[in-house]
């Protein structure tokens, strides 16, 4: 095992390791927001149903262009109504209606000539089939309306409804334990004097989860005794995926490694050759995934993202596990070192990225994170970012597929 891995054969080898959820569970459309489909969804209806009119106007044929035409019905949306147009004959048509089989073109009410005692003038340029939307032009019976794997989202649900579909087959979600450790945090309702630490950290983590989707369980804090940590570790395991912050390290009170070693990790990576996150750890305990993850608040969320959520997403069974890469024009210079992989906070808009407060932050800093939307990652050999220098930002917003990312490279 490699102490300091490659930061993305770290990332790589997480998402390896990870496995997707397989519990199944039904839910209706109304809760199922934020959610993954466990199976697909094929179409149950045709979409459009019926031809029907896209305009309220005439409903003509198209060799009629250029003649007074006599509407001889009116057909309202929610209307049926059977072929009968004679020659020189129309039909006045709202929004929505169906349209008759006798009728293959939509003259808007405001593209007539005139129109006056039931008899309209039709232009002499019309286009075929122009404002009518046919039966199936979007999706025919049987269609894949959408994939496994796909994040159920406000206008697939309109879709859903609009096919009669209310109950959805979705992925369990995941039961995730946040922990932290360490005997000088306190919990923002008890006092803490000068010299204690508040735990910001398990409220930043499942706040960040709850934003993504998940929902987390805080467990408490781990106290800083191997024998302690070992016995709270063991009552952990019916979750699927723990999240420590702390107690990581090397110090004489990091005891995380050795207590989930005890239970029966089998670790994939301790540490990665990143500045600031090198102190993470990930791998399985039987069926459970582990990360751990460094204590100073920074890191901690800096790791949530370029490590963390990735993984959630692929063990939640979404398709969506790729990083949100956009290219960008660097507007400020700044400096990094060279020989590890630097993560480099910043704000990145329309096209353009400024380092957060000139790259000069510690790792234990807090605001830093509320200045920032991005994370630059650079290449060990870099020693500084120039003005004007093009780079690749990790932004915090979203994950993409494979697919969606394929589409911009």
């Amino acid at each position: 095992m490699n102490k300091y891995l490659d930061f993305k054969d770290a990332v790589s080898l997480s998402l390896d390791i990870a496995e997707v959820t397989s519990i199944q569970e039904i839910a209706h459309i109304e809760d199922s927001i934020g959610r993954v489909l466990a199976q697909d969804i094929v179409c149950l209806k045709n979409l459009p149903s019926f031809n029907n009119s896209a305009m309220d106007g005439f409903a003509i044929k198209a060799t009629d262009a250029g003649k007074r035409l006599k509407v001889i019905k009116t057909i309202l949306a929610g209307e049926n109504s059977d072929e009968c147009l004679k020659d020189n004959e129309c039909y006045k048509i709202m929004t929505g209606a169906k349209v008759p089989d006798d009728a293959d073109t939509i003259i808007p009410i405001e593209n007539v000539i005139d129109y006056k005692n039931d008899v309209v003038t039709i232009k002499e340029n019309v286009v075929k089939n122009s404002c009518l939307r046919f039966k199936g032009e979007e999706k025919v019976l049987e269609d894949v309306l959408f994939k496994r794997s796909e994040v159920v989202t406000s206008a697939m649900v309109a879709i859903l409804a609009s096919q009669g579909i209310t109950m959805l087959p979705l992925y369990k979600k995941l039961n995730i334990a946040v922990v932290s450790t360490g005997n000088e945090l306190k919990e923002p309702w008890e006092s803490a004097s000068e010299d204690e630490i508040y735990n910001c950290n398990s409220y930043a983590i499942i706040s960040l989860l709850k934003e993504k989707g998940f929902d987390a369980t805080y467990t408490g804090v781990i106290p800083d005794s191997l024998e302690k940590s070992i016995a709270y570790v063991g009552e952990l395991k019916s979750y699927d995926l723990i999240i420590t912050t702390g107690g990581i390290s090397m110090g004489d009170a990091d005891f995380m490694a050795e207590a989930f070693q005890s239970n029966g990790l089998d670790i994939a990576f301790h540490g990665v050759n990143i500045k600031p996150g090198r102190p993470i750890m990930m791998g399985k305990m039987e069926n459970t995934f582990v990360m751990c993850l460094p204590g100073n608040p920074l890191t901690a969320m800096v790791n949530m993202h370029l490590f963390a959520l990735p993984v959630l997403h692929k063990m939640q069974g979404s398709s969506c596990i790729h990083h949100d890469i956009d290219i960008a024009k660097n507007i400020k210079s700044f400096k990094t070192k060279a020989g590890r992989v630097n993560v480099v906070l910043g704000f990145y808009r329309n096209g353009e990225y400024r380092v957060t407060q000139d790259n000069k932050y510690g790792s234990g800093m807090i605001t830093v994170l509320h200045d920032s939307n991005c994370i630059l990652v650079t290449k060990k050999s870099t020693d500084s970012v120039s003005q004007q220098q093009i780079v690749k930002v990790i932004k915090f917003n979203c994950l993409y597929t494979k697919d969606q990312i394929d589409l911009f490279n």
